[in-house]
């Protein structure tokens, strides 16, 4: 069974209204991206133990994709999706344990055998420290499993588009950057990248089709 839903705490009112807004928002988007993204999902999200860390599982879109009866630690920020996170795992038969903060809320050393970030490294101020954080908590020759969308390369057009929305995007997306260098920070961690893929998925009028996995 899922853990129980842990109450509402944010830092003020307006970190509170951004996440509920976000929440609201991606309740209308959360299938469409899944789609979107899906083949990758189904080209890393495969062969997974029964206990899986997931870095800002939103909703639990990637929930179908995991082993009846696995133990997820979900990593979510945004305290309004947990009771669609909670319906989820009842849903596909997982046991689920929220958490906040993996850089606050710490797991021990080299306990996880998978970690799963869909989406995710685009929001995080601080990427390289959460790259360093995961590989912490992962026990020797455990895997990083990432679909994450990534800056297109400069001086093109898809780069221009992409300063273009970024502010508006980073509003409405909760701190989505557009331009993350994402691609930059995975090359330069600690992890040896194996079975990468990169290219568009979805619409070219998504400034974050550009996707890299692996």
């Amino acid at each position: 069974m899922p853990a129980a839903t842990p109450a509402i705490q944010s830092t003020d009112h307006r970190t509170a209204r951004r996440q509920q807004r976000f929440a609201k928002l991606w309740r209308s988007m959360d299938q469409a991206v899944h789609e979107q993204v899906l083949p990758a999902k189904r080209a890393v999200l495969h062969d997974l133990p029964a206990h899986i860390v997931e870095i800002g599982p939103g909703r639990g879109s990637n929930f179908s994709l995991y082993p009846q009866g696995a133990r997820v630690v979900g990593f979510e920020p945004n305290p309004y999706f947990d009771d669609d996170l909670g319906e989820a795992a009842r849903e596909h038969g997982l046991e689920l344990e929220l958490r906040r903060d993996l850089l606050a809320d710490r797991l021990p050393a080299a306990s996880a055998d998978v970690v799963v970030s869909t989406l995710v490294l685009c929001s995080v101020p601080d990427a390289p420290a959460m790259l360093d954080e995961i590989w912490r908590v992962l026990k020797p020759g455990g895997r990083l499993l990432f679909i994450e969308h990534v800056a297109a390369p400069q001086h093109g057009l898809r780069r221009a588009y992409q300063r273009l929305v970024r502010r508006p995007w980073r509003w409405l997306g909760d701190g989505c950057d557009t331009c993350a260098r994402t691609a930059e920070q995975l090359e330069a961690s600690r992890f040896e990248l194996s079975d990468t893929e990169l290219r568009p998925l979805g619409s070219n009028l998504d400034p974050t089709n550009l996707t890299m996995w692996g």
